[in-house]
């Protein structure tokens, strides 16, 4: 029996086939299409997944800032941090967050679906969000997807 047949074949920089998608948020539930962006940028879509290496896609998201949430979250989801001095706890709704930097809420959705490592802060760097339609990657020839659909 041919043993050498058997080798799993693990993807790395080199034979990682990035490629650019183009993403419509608007009117998109936040966690959903979080979910899906940050699949996409982790590559688990690809038949070539590697869970050590940056093998997923660059996505670009348009009109980032008209994404929904259900229910009463806009008021009642907090996000919290601590400055690093005593009694340096602060909050924030989405809704604040929202109207300080619209595009903050999905960005930090996204980064909370991804690896806690070296690995996740690379694969955030290849999220472009945007608040309108256009976008400056025409060059790199992105192909349109609906997020709802994308399997």
């Amino acid at each position: 029996m041919n043993t050498l047949s058997y080798k799993t074949v693990s993807a790395n920089k080199a034979t990682a086939n990035k490629e650019w998608v183009v993403v419509d948020a608007e009117g998109q539930p936040l966690g959903r299409l979080a979910s899906q962006v940050a699949k996409i940028l982790r590559g688990k879509h690809k038949t070539n997944f590697t869970p050590h290496v940056d093998c997923g896609d660059n996505v670009i998201v348009l009109n980032a800032g008209k994404i929904t949430l259900s229910g009463n979250k806009w008021a009642d989801k907090t996000y919290i941090w601590h400055t690093g001095y005593p009694g340096g706890q602060k909050f924030m709704t989405a809704a604040e967050l929202q109207k300080k930097d619209s595009l903050k809420v999905l960005e930090k959705s996204v980064k909370g679906m991804l690896p806690k490592n070296r690995l996740g802060s690379a694969l955030l760097k290849n999220l472009y969000l945007y608040e309108g339609t256009e976008h400056k990657h025409e060059a790199q020839q992105p192909t349109t997807i609906n997020i709802n659909e994308f399997k």
